[in-house]
């Protein structure tokens, strides 16, 4: 009796210790993040600002400047400007030629993913540079995707533990204040994802993405001609003039798990992912798309592409966040396929016209057909 009394508490016991793990397993890893005053709320010693311009090399606390940088509080501004700052009060601006750098300790190869918001403030054509050793890239800033301040992700992967991120405005303009405007950073740590037997791809349900660290209820950017690797979102490639956005379950509706992704300019903003393929086999794709009930209403529709084939499927939304799953054959022609997806139409919600949105896009699954005998 003692036996089959210890038997089954350590029965229940394992299946609770299972059950427990399986649970964190589908929940999104807890972010780590690693800059000091990354949403620039420390203040400057007052003796280091002339009105709004910082004085001095280490004046921004925990952050090296260089160049004209300006220290912002968010809101109306002297001149008729409005400057956005959605995660905080203060925010730093980048002048001609200007950056900001803080040196954090990583783990050597490890992917990440810095997630930042940022937005332009007066040129149209204003670019961020971010760059960490040996990588950098520009994000650029002309479209604004919604009207109160962006949040942009972008993927690297460090080549030492110790590595000195730096945020840089490439820009010269006549006035020399212009530049980008940053009200946060922060990082992620993310894990390289593989196939299974049965969908060949990588990260099908974006469920290894950008989830916001701080505040996000627009999403979080993903810039354009991004390679799947060093992307922000893994194992996928944004590959397309425009970006396309990450959107998570707290904040949108996503038909499958915790993350999706919504095609938000068009055939401006097109992701793909290339496929590991035998040469002549038969394979089917399975995907959903549907609406992040997030007021984007209309005719949409998303076109898929495999290989030498391809799939309209049209969707009407009425922003009640309802979704549809559509299926296709391809034969591959080589042993790698490239599948790519983009949205036909351009659409903005319909209570804010000044913010782009689209279709999601979620579970994609290609499998080989079994020949039936």
């Amino acid at each position: 009796m003692v036996k089959m009394a210890v038997t089954f508490i350590y029965t229940l016991f394992m299946t609770l210790l299972f059950a427990a793990s399986t649970f964190a397993d589908a929940l999104p890893r807890s972010p780590k993040v690693h800059f000091q005053n990354g949403n620039f709320e420390e203040k400057p010693n007052p003796k280091y600002l002339k009105k709004t311009r910082l004085i001095g090399k280490h004046a921004l606390p925990k952050w090296e400047i260089n160049g004209l940088v300006e220290y912002i509080s968010g809101g109306p501004q002297p001149g008729g400007m409005y400057f956005p700052v959605t995660h905080g009060v203060h925010a730093i601006r980048l002048g001609n030629d200007a950056s900001i750098s803080q040196t954090i300790k990583l783990k050597p190869f490890q992917w990440y993913a810095l997630i930042l918001g940022a937005t332009r403030t007066c040129a149209q054509d204003e670019v961020l540079r971010i760059s960490v050793p040996s990588q950098f890239g520009d994000v650029p800033l002309q479209t604004l995707y919604s009207l109160n301040g962006d949040v942009i992700a972008w993927g690297f992967k460090p080549v030492s533990s110790i590595v000195k991120v730096t945020f840089h405005n490439p820009g010269v303009q006549e006035d020399p204040t212009c530049g980008p405007l940053l009200d946060a950073v922060a990082i992620r740590e993310f894990y390289t994802p593989i196939p299974t037997r049965g969908n060949l791809v990588r990260n099908p349900g974006f469920e290894e993405g950008p989830f916001p660290i701080f505040n996000s209820t627009n999403g979080v950017l993903l810039p354009p001609k991004q390679e799947d690797l060093v992307s922000p979102l893994p194992g996928w490639i944004i590959e397309s003039l425009r970006a396309i956005k990450f959107i998570d379950s707290n904040h949108f509706h996503v038909p499958f798990g915790h993350g999706a992704v919504e095609l938000v300019a068009g055939r401006e903003s097109a992701i793909a992912q290339i496929l590991r393929t035998v040469e002549n086999k038969v394979y089917n794709m399975k995907f959903t798309i549907g609406d992040a009930r997030n007021g984007c209403h209309g005719s949409m529709m998303v076109i898929a592409f495999a290989a030498n084939d391809s799939l309209k499927v049209p969707f009407k939304s009425i922003g009640k966040g309802t979704f549809k799953t559509a299926s296709f054959n391809f034969k591959a022609i080589a042993n790698r396929t490239r599948i790519t997806f983009y949205s036909s139409f351009y659409h903005t919600r319909i209570d804010d016209f000044g913010s782009l949105c689209g279709p999601v896009l979620d579970q994609v699954i290609v499998s080989p057909i079994t020949k039936q005998f």
